[in-house]
C-alpha cells in the first residue's frame, strides 16, 4: 500500500481552499472621499459606532467581517446624503443603542451607566461592614496560669521582654 494515498484527499482539500478567493476587506482606505475634511468626518463618525463582534473596539478599529460590512454601509448612507444622525438613527433602529459607543443615558441603558457604581457602592458598604466585624471582636485575654505556661515554653527570657 502507498503511503501517500490517504494523504491525496487533504493535500486536495488544502490545494482547493488555497486556491479560493479571499473576501476583500473593507478597509477605511477603501472608501474615496472628495476632501480629507469628509475622510476624517467619515473616521469620527465610526470612532462613535461599537462593533457588534468585538464590543470593545469601534468600527473603525474593528477588523470583523460584520464590522467590514457595517463601514460599506455607513460609506453608503453618508454617500446618499444622510447625515450623522439619521446614519446613527438607522443603525440604532437596526441594531439597538449597543451600537453606540456611547448610549444615551434612558431607563433602558441605565444598568449600562449606573451600574458599575451600584456595585462599588455594594463593594464599599460590604468591606465597612467587614472591617467593622473584625474590630468588634477582641482578642481574648489570657490568665496568669497561661502567661506563666507560656513563658516556660518559649524560655524566660521571652517572657521578660514582653513583660518589660
Amino acid at each position: 500500500m502507498n503511503p501517500m494515498k490517504p494523504l491525496i484527499p487533504i493535500l486536495l482539500l488544502s490545494l482547493v481552499i488555497a486556491a479560493a478567493p479571499l473576501p476583500a476587506a473593507v478597509t477605511l482606505e477603501s472608501f474615496t472621499f472628495p476632501t480629507k475634511a469628509e475622510e476624517q468626518h467619515f473616521k469620527d463618525l465610526l470612532g462613535q459606532l461599537r462593533c457588534l463582534v468585538c464590543q470593545n473596539e469601534t468600527l473603525a478599529e474593528s477588523d470583523a467581517d460584520l464590522a467590514h460590512d457595517l463601514r460599506a454601509e455607513v460609506y453608503e448612507i453618508m454617500k446618499s446624503g444622510k447625515n450623522d444622525q439619521e446614519v446613527i438613527d438607522f443603525l440604532v433602529k437596526r441594531y439597538g443603542d449597543f451600537v453606540l459607543y456611547k448610549p444615551p443615558v434612558k431607563p433602558s441603558t441605565y444598568l449600562i451607566w449606573y451600574g458599575p457604581f451600584v456595585l462599588l457602592a455594594i463593594a464599599a458598604l460590604l468591606l465597612v461592614r467587614a472591617v467593622g466585624r473584625q474590630r468588634q471582636v477582641q482578642e481574648p485575654e489570657i490568665s496568669a496560669e497561661e502567661r506563666k505556661r507560656l513563658d516556660r515554653l518559649l524560655g524566660d527570657d521571652a517572657g521578660k521582654g514582653k513583660q518589660g
